[in-house]
Parts: structure tokens; C-alpha cells; sequence
């Protein structure tokens, strides 16, 4: 069984992040609404197969040029929030 969750993002181009996570914290699709197509389709690929947990630890704080986040920053916030319930 997986959990879905929508997350609307601040703050960045894109708009929203789906993620779907398994019960053992495990990433099986990410789809980034907005922002840079190449830069989100290759980040939802990278992430997609490992834990939401790893990957939190990886994107959490990464910023965007003067910005106080970026996509990755959100992907991390989402995963965060999916791993909270």
C-alpha cells in the first residue's frame, strides 16, 4: 500500500509536487507540476526508487539562485510532511 500526498509549493516556478510513498518510506513516483520541465522530470527520476528519508537529508536547504528555496527544498518539505502523516 502507498500513500499520495499533493503538496503545493511557495516560493519556487513549480506548483505543486505528487508524491506516492510506500509503508517502508520508499519514493515510487514524483511528478513536479511547473517549473523547469528538465530540471524537475530529471530530479522526480533521481529520487524516484530510494528512501524519502535519504532524500530528505540530500535536498532539505538547497536554494535557488537569491530564493530561500527551490524545487528540491520542496521535494524535501513534501517528503517531510508525507513521513509526518
Amino acid at each position: 500500500m502507498s500513500k499520495t500526498i499533493q503538496y503545493t509549493t511557495s516560493g519556487t516556478c513549480s506548483r505543486q509536487i505528487n508524491v506516492d510513498i510506500d509503508d517502508a518510506g520508499r519514493i515510487s513516483h514524483v511528478e513536479i507540476v511547473g517549473g523547469c520541465p528538465g530540471n524537475t522530470v530529471g530530479l522526480a527520476r533521481m529520487v524516484e526508487g530510494r528512501m524519502a528519508s535519504d532524500v530528505i537529508d540530500l535536498l532539505e536547504g538547497i536554494p535557488c539562485g537569491t530564493k530561500t528555496t527551490s524545487c528540491p527544498d520542496q521535494l524535501a518539505r513534501a517528503l517531510r510532511q508525507a513521513l509526518a502523516g
